[in-house]
């Protein structure tokens, strides 16, 4: 039977549509707070986010009743719920009682909605805490308070600094541990204040709490009743978000992709990083340096009149511009600056320490390049703040170091003179070529003033000229193997035939070159490697010159001879493996190097003490134990001439 529209049922439903209707309004417009849960091992981050979770009424019964069974089962201090085991979801955390990644949750008030961040507190998963705190509006730095201020406190505090939040709460936990003492408190506030200060952290917030006993989290304790500041709900739900800073600032859109459905449409999709943008706006291709203006902002709802800071659009442009990936649209009176030479701070993550001279991937908002990171000026001792010497950067160590990209790339600095932070153009990441593994974090402080003031001089007289002049194709000819394997003398009987049949060619031989050009290197992996980078430079200068270049070199790792590839046209980079056993290039042992190794005389010597790469696709192998080094030099210098 057919409902009567003017009857209460009607109007019931109408009036519950209007309800969800306005629920959802307001919900839509909630802001967003991202904020982070940071501190030393068993401060009580896991168990405040679980009391957080459950004050704001955002478990499941389903979930509670599980909650209430798992708490029982490990045994808690004579409480019902064990609110850490909402967020130590790891099986592994639940065995060590630890939390040993970040865990992401997200719940909702009546005034806002949240992503919290539970970031480990060990100090081997520092790592992980950087991960969370980059994208965080507000760190909340747990204490316990019976054990004050520690090392771990400091490393955190500096590194949310260091990232740019600049909203900090100082949560002294278990007060319930310390009889809700007030001057217990005041203490602890009054020794995180002095190290905040050295660091530059101007202003912070503390509150007393008790994240397992629920006192001042959602509402005020009577068991502190001293406590005069807010409580911690009252101020995330109330802080004022710095990312509204960024609509204040000059307009940027780095380039994600180009979107060309067809024909009549030429897009640039991208997420604006700073400032606002209208159809008209004129605006700057950075680093073409062209110039258009705004045509419209297209989005999957319809086109806008106006786009800012955090929205994700589709810029048109009035004009046909030199424009990709990587690139960033900007305002045209105050376009971002592009460089090649840096110092910045970065913050290691990696197990394998920092190889100072050795190419990893840079990526920056949407441009990646190819980046050679020097030996740090200094580690800072996040304890006493000191600057210390240092020759790389291991596990979890904060450096400051200068760094050179192989091309210009599009940057702010992470701060500014205003103390404001651009992390999307002034944030990076350092990337591993070989195992595609994230390796570090870090912030661009500025560009060196030697990157503005050098350029590339074109010449008139090209590579190719030099090259026809010669009748040959330029190749670098690149030997890799153990020491004693034969790759000198291999190189030398393809040079002598090289020369013999008119051809220009130039050996560069591994321990000749340390006589001069590299006479200032060791033998650390450091050294190896800036050894591999100067042959590669000056191997590419002879391939310019139209030369068959042919360098014989252990060049243990494979990134750095990846390094020397790249550097090089397609197809000029040949590369050589003279594969033998080392067994056997002990067996050949003329220099008696491999003895005085066995006998601990010579460190760092590769095959005994310090490892070799071998090549995985080398463009020619050379098997010594199967052909003479006359036959391989035949077979070599065929692969060259196309016989």
């Amino acid at each position: 039977m057919a409902a009567n529209n003017d009857g209460p049922a009607y109007q019931t439903d109408t009036l519950i549509a209007q309800d969800i209707d306005a629920y959802l309004q307001t919900h839509q417009h909630k802001t967003m707070l991202r904020f982070i849960t940071c501190g030393s091992v068993d401060d009580g981050k896991s168990t405040l986010i679980g009391r957080l979770l459950y004050d704001s009424k955002m478990i499941f019964e389903d979930q509670l009743a599980a909650l209430e069974a798992d708490s029982k089962r490990v045994g808690t201090q004579g409480q019902e719920i064990d609110f850490a085991l909402l967020v130590d979801g790891l099986a592994a955390e639940r065995e060590q009682g630890i939390t040993i990644d970040v865990a992401y949750r997200f719940f909702n008030t009546e005034k806002r909605k949240f992503i919290v961040a539970d970031t480990p507190g060990h100090e081997q998963y520092t790592r992980n805490m950087v991960t969370g705190a980059s994208t965080a509006d507000l760190a909340i730095i747990l204490v316990d308070a019976r054990k004050g201020v520690l090392v771990q406190t400091r490393r955190h505090s500096y590194l949310a600094n260091l990232v740019g939040i600049r909203n900090i709460v100082l949560a002294v936990n278990k007060m319930d541990l310390v009889d809700y003492s007030e001057e217990v408190f005041r203490t602890i506030v009054a020794d995180y204040r002095q190290f905040a200060a050295q660091i530059g952290i101007e202003d912070f917030v503390a509150i007393p709490i008790s994240g397992f006993k629920g006192d001042n989290i959602a509402a005020r304790s009577d068991n502190m009743p001293w406590h005069a500041g807010p409580v911690l709900m009252d101020h995330l739900e109330t802080v004022e978000i710095a990312a509204d800073a960024d609509i204040g600032k000059p307009f940027r859109m780095p380039v994600q992709w180009v979107n060309r459905p067809n024909l009549d449409f030429r897009g640039f999709s991208g997420l604006i990083s700073a400032g606002t943008v209208k159809p008209g706006d004129p605006v700057r291709i950075v680093p073409s340096g062209k110039t258009s203006t705004i045509r419209s902002i297209v989005t999957f709802a319809g086109d806008l009149d106006e786009a800012q800071a955090g929205q994700s659009v589709t810029l048109t442009l009035a004009d046909e511009v030199d424009c990709s990936r990587g690139s960033v649209i900007a305002a045209a009176d105050n376009p971002p600056q592009t460089a090649d030479q840096f110092e910045a701070s970065i913050v290691w993550m990696a197990d394998e320490p920092l190889l100072p001279g050795r190419s990893y991937w840079l990526k920056l908002a949407t441009q990646t390049v190819a980046v050679s990171v020097h030996e740090p000026k200094y580690v800072v001792d996040v304890d006493t703040l000191d600057h210390l010497a240092a020759k790389t950067l291991e596990l979890n160590e904060i450096g400051v170091a200068e760094l050179a990209t192989e091309k210009p790339i599009t940057f702010v600095p992470f701060r500014d003179e205003e103390d404001r932070v651009s992390p999307t153009l002034g944030g990076f990441i350092l990337i591993d070529r070989i195992t595609n593994q994230t390796v570090a974090a870090g912030m661009l402080h500025f560009a060196l003033r030697r990157s503005q003031n050098v350029h590339w001089q074109a010449l008139d007289i090209t590579r190719e000229t030099r090259a026809a002049l010669k009748n040959q194709a330029p190749r670098v000819v690149w030997f890799t193997g153990l020491s004693g394997s034969g790759k000198s003398t291999i190189a030398n009987l393809v040079d002598k035939r090289l020369n013999r049949m008119n051809r220009h060619s130039f050996l560069l031989d591994g321990d000749n070159v340390r006589h001069g050009l590299n006479k200032d290197l060791g033998f650390t992996d450091a050294d190896r490697i800036e050894n591999v980078r100067r042959v590669g430079e000056v191997a590419r200068l002879m391939s310019d010159a139209g030369l068959i270049v042919l360098t014989a070199f252990i060049s243990p790792f494979q990134a750095e001879r990846n390094m020397v590839r790249s550097m090089m046209a397609d197809g000029e980079f040949v590369e050589v493996f003279i594969d033998t056993p080392l067994a056997v290039a002990e067996e050949r042992d003329t220099k008696g190097l491999y003895a005085k190794a066995r006998a601990g005389n010579l460190k760092n010597f590769t095959g005994i003490d310090s490892p070799y790469e071998p090549p995985q696709a080398p463009d020619i192998r050379i098997d010594t134990t199967a052909m003479t080094p006359e036959e391989a030099a035949d077979m070599i210098v065929e692969h060259l001439l196309g016989w």
